[in-house]
């Protein structure tokens, strides 16, 4: 057998799996061929968004001592490579998985990295005979943690049958059963919304559970809806040992595979009438508002003893379980012999609340930017809209009163101000419009969360959002709806709008309320109409977008930024760039080519004002005689590094290829040459050149090529239909008979239409008006053949672009 022959699937199969294999690795439950670990990142070009194929890993083979706790990664190349040659990776992949052992192999023997120097030694080669048992790796994996056989007997426990964790669920669940194993009482989990916060969560409880070291569980968490979906979703596996601390049912519906719609209940702990707990449940969740409140009847958690619990996770900890004065602490307090988790997104680190100084620092971390990065998460769009008072100021005329005849303190509002000292009644109407401005140029249906300054103006807004979308609110009242604390029928409507079946509501505006716990995976469009300082609130509002439904049409969303929010991108504390930043300006289209956090626990609440240091209106309320405009212009993307780019498109795009052609006559030379035009429009897109983006500011009809050619070397454009008509004039296809010179012409005039990309395709012979002159296959015969037909093609793309030539040098 020639092993240079062989590809290096054929090394795996036939040196690589059987080596291991004979060293005792379980071919069904140890050994995970092409084991996947970033899905890929999403890019986003214009509309399109599609995954960047070059950041998809997957390792060769990921080696588990038993499923879903790794120890190896094995990293195969063909017998033409190095036997280390993939070492690289697969330390890169180890990293990953939060394993310690690397090989890699060429079908030869193997390279064996062994990063707990259990013998002193780095890297050694070994045989093919003489790969290390699963048994061998485990004990030098067991005596690095440092695990005693009562740490053994946890952290070897089975996860519950159910789908397999991502690599770092993995390494979330993991670490912090292996910490509550060594008596930590007290974790910080940090994973960003979208993640799979919920299940990390029930593995961990299952692991911890099922294992004996913690036996009655409390699981809190700040939102009704989370803890009945939490219960009939990924809880499920706890039913019968699991209930609810609440006396009342809500129920939550599920539809089944023929879409028929039932009603379930959950278990409640909590008589309706009585009140009283039955204590003979294991694991119990709850709302804090629930078993904690001013009322001493109401703090149900008190008829548990203090010792009753021995783990607490606590969901969205940040929301106030961290606070020394908060209610939430209390239970906590109360419960402080037990374990406590806490999970969240966005860990708060202020003067008055530091999760990391109660929970310690973080077990495991798992970003904005590491989710996005890893094809996990929605990237995001940022259009930036300024508005004229915002951005530059209203001074009052002197002795201007407002709608209730409050004389306007003397002095210039700005954007700070806004709906918070002054309403402008002309704004709310522009902010209206933009929104339904980009929702009707993208998709009127689109799940859309308007976050406002508080309730007064979310209810505003809601009523302008009515007025400029009558159309359908005329029949569809709940098209636009006010989700806000102090709003029942909205509060109702919540469930709707997170529901990914169901149409209505569609845009929802809201202060607090939806800034957090709420699960909207089909958000497409997060309105920013409110003053945002904190980090923590601004990475929590970005989040309500960030969950992927591919299956469901959501690859990524938009962020529209009236209030200039989003400039916290710069801040050093955000870890998640957007993919564009666009800002229209007057008559442009909408859609592109923070006060403290309110106390937890209670409803959202306006504050009032002080005027001189005495009581004054909370707010001036100024009609329609103030008129609104937008006001700037500016367009910033990312490029395909992930940097913002701060100077103008088009002296980016100049820059960027004079980096890559040292020329024009260099990027002509390169433009001929290529085989298909679409592999180096690719090639370009991938390296950061916005070609629609282009597109969209100098114009639909030119191709690529002329695009760059205008915008970086100053050449004037032709469009795709000039550069047709001058090969039709020219005449050039004589040669060929006259089925072929149609498919020719047609193929100009494709080209004309939709561009280079399109005639270069294989498809294109199957739609109108190919279709008409014959079959694909009759059609190709028409030139000779398959080799004559592509050096016609090749001869008409010639032609096509010979009218451009590069200029003297001077």
């Amino acid at each position: 057998m020639n092993k240079k022959a062989l590809s290096e699937s054929d090394i795996c199969d036939k040196f690589i799996r059987p080596a291991m294999e004979r060293a005792g690795w379980d071919g069904m439950v140890q050994l995970y061929r092409e084991f996947p670990l970033r899905a890929g990142r999403v890019v986003v070009r214009g509309r399109r968004a599609k995954r960047d194929a070059s950041t998809v890993l997957r390792a060769d083979y990921a080696l588990f001592f038993k499923p879903n706790i790794p120890l190896a990664v094995v990293e195969a190349k063909d017998n033409n490579h190095a036997m280390g040659a993939g070492m690289a990776q697969a330390i890169h992949y180890a990293q990953l998985l939060d394993v310690p052992f690397s090989f890699a192999s060429n079908g030869d023997g193997f390279v064996f990295r062994d990063a707990t120097l259990a013998d002193g030694v780095l890297e050694r080669n070994l045989t093919l005979d003489e790969f290390p048992s699963p048994a061998e790796l485990w004990a030098r994996f067991c005596a690095w943690k440092g695990w005693t056989p009562e740490v053994r007997q946890v952290t070897e426990h089975d996860y519950a049958p159910a789908k397999t964790p991502r690599y770092y669920q993995l390494n979330a669940i993991n670490r912090t059963v292996e910490a509550v194993a060594r008596g930590q009482n007290r974790a910080l989990l940090v994973m960003a919304t979208g993640t799979g916060k919920t299940y990390t969560a029930f593995q961990i409880i299952w692991r911890l559970w099922k294992s004996g070291a913690k036996k009655r569980i409390l699981f809190l968490a700040d939102r009704n809806i989370l803890i009945d979906q939490t219960m009939v979703n990924d809880f499920r596996p706890f039913k019968g040992a699991m209930a609810k601390l609440s006396p009342h049912a809500k129920g939550v519906e599920v539809v089944d595979a023929q879409g028929k719609t039932t009603v379930e209940e959950v278990d409640l702990a909590i008589h309706r009438t009585t009140k009283q707990v039955n204590k003979s449940y294991e694991i119990y969740l709850s709302l804090y508002q629930a078993v904690s409140g001013t009322e001493e009847e109401r703090n149900i958690y008190k008829q548990f003893s203090p010792d009753f619990f021995d783990l607490i996770i606590v969901d969205e900890c940040h929301r106030g379980s961290a606070a020394e004065d908060s209610a939430w602490r209390d239970i906590l307090s109360y419960f402080s012999a037990a374990t406590q988790i806490g999970l969240t997104a966005t860990p708060k680190e202020t003067a008055d609340v530091s999760n990391i100084d109660y929970f310690g620092e973080p077990v495991y971390t798992y970003s904005l930017r590491q989710g996005i990065e890893d094809g996990y998460l929605a990237p995001y769009k940022v259009i930036r809209v300024d508005l004229d008072k915002d951005a530059f100021g209203w001074r009052p005329p002197e002795g201007m009163t407002d709608k209730l005849g409050n004389v306007i303190e003397d002095r210039v509002y700005t954007g700070v101000d806004m709906n918070r000292k002054l309403v402008l009644e002309r704004r709310d109407e522009v902010v209206a419009a933009k929104i339904t401005e980009y929702l009707k140029a993208t998709n009127r249906y689109d799940k859309t969360i308007v976050f406002c300054e508080d309730i007064e103006h979310a209810a505003r807004t809601r009523q302008a959002l009515s007025n400029a979308n009558a159309d359908l609110c005329a029949t569809q009242p709940s098209y636009v709806v006010q989700i806000t604390g102090d709003n029942p029928e909205g509060k109702r409507e919540l469930d709707n709008f997170i529901d990914p079946e169901k149409t209505y509501p569609v845009i929802a505006t809201t202060s607090k309320l939806m800034s957090t716990g709420v699960d909207a995976q089909t958000c497409k469009l997060v309105v920013l109409d409110q003053h945002i300082k904190s980090m923590t609130l601004f990475k929590q509002i970005i989040g309500r977008g960030t969950r992927l439904r591919e299956d469901l049409g959501k690859s990524w969303f938009t962020i529209l930024d009236f209030k200039r929010a989003t400039e916290l991108f710069a801040d050093p504390a955000f870890d998640g760039d957007p993919v564009q930043i666009y800002e229209p300006g007057p008559g442009q289209p909408v859609e592109p080519p923070q006060p403290p956090d309110l106390p937890q626990g209670g409803p959202e609440r306006l504050e009032g004002d002080q005027t001189n240091g005495q009581p004054g209106p909370r707010k001036y309320i100024v009609g329609g005689m103030v008129n609104v405009l937008v006001a700037r212009e500016r367009v910033q993307y990312l490029n395909a590094e992930g940097k913002l780019i701060t100077e103008s498109l088009r002296d980016y795009t100049r820059i960027h290829l004079g980096k890559a052609y040292d020329s024009l006559d260099g990027f002509l030379q390169a433009w001929n040459s290529a085989d298909r035009k679409a592999v180096l429009i690719e090639e370009l897109e991938a390296r950061g050149v916005f070609l629609d983006a282009l597109a969209d500011e100098v114009g639909k009809d030119f191709d690529p090529f002329d695009l760059l050619l205008h915008v970086a070397y100053d050449q004037p454009p032709l469009t795709r239909r000039e550069r047709a008509q001058r090969v039709k004039k020219r005449n050039v296809f004589t040669q060929y008979g006259p089925v072929a010179r149609q498919v020719l012409e047609k193929l100009l005039d494709k080209y004309a239409d939709e561009g280079i990309t399109t005639i270069e395709s294989d498809a294109v012979l199957r739609v109108q008006p190919f279709t008409d002159l014959g079959s694909p296959v009759e059609l190709i015969r028409s030139f000779g053949g398959r080799p004559q037909y592509l050096q016609a093609l090749a001869t008409l793309e010639r032609e096509l672009y010979a009218a451009t030539s590069a200029p003297p040098e001077a």
